[in-house]
């Protein structure tokens, strides 16, 4: 039965912003709205997890396909291309919910993306990001003070 003060959602996507704490072995519960959008969209209970600069990302698996399907077509021949291959796919890793709606994040991930105790999860559509959260105060801060310049380029590409 469908709830009267929370209309049906049309568009499932990964939107919003949550703070969470890891615990001592690396577990991290998922928001439950992004486990949701997992089950019905994407029919999975899983994720592909890698480094992305700062962060950490987080894909569905069929998006993750789409990623690998596009990388294995590139010229491999490319220094940058390998160079994201060795930091980008060989990095990936399946993880799996547990009971409580938790994936354990490996200790190389948490390392390249310095993730200590409190992380902020953030929906970017098709996939959610994991960050520190004293990394994502900075990034927040220095968003906050460019918006202008970022505003002008995302006016030039039509948003």
């Amino acid at each position: 039965m469908e709830d009267q003060n929370f209309p049906k959602r049309t568009n499932l996507v990964f939107r919003g912003r949550y703070l969470h704490v890891l615990d001592k072995k690396g577990r991290l519960s998922i928001p439950s709205i992004f486990r949701e959008i997992l089950r019905e969209k994407y029919k999975e209970e899983r994720l592909m997890l890698t480094c992305f600069g700062k962060s950490l990302v987080a894909y569905p698996v069929p998006e993750w396909i789409i990623i690998e399907e596009k990388v294995s077509k590139l010229p491999q021949i490319r220094p940058e291309v390998r160079q994201f291959q060795l930091l980008f796919i060989s990095g990936a890793v399946e993880c799996e919910f547990d009971k409580q709606g938790r994936i354990l994040i490996p200790p190389s991930l948490r390392k390249d993306a310095g993730l200590k105790k409190e992380v902020v999860i953030a929906g970017m559509l098709n996939k959610f990001e994991i960050w520190d959260k004293e990394k994502w105060d900075r990034e927040m801060k220095s968003l906050i003070e460019n918006f202008e310049e970022i505003s002008k380029v995302l006016s030039d590409l039509g948003i």
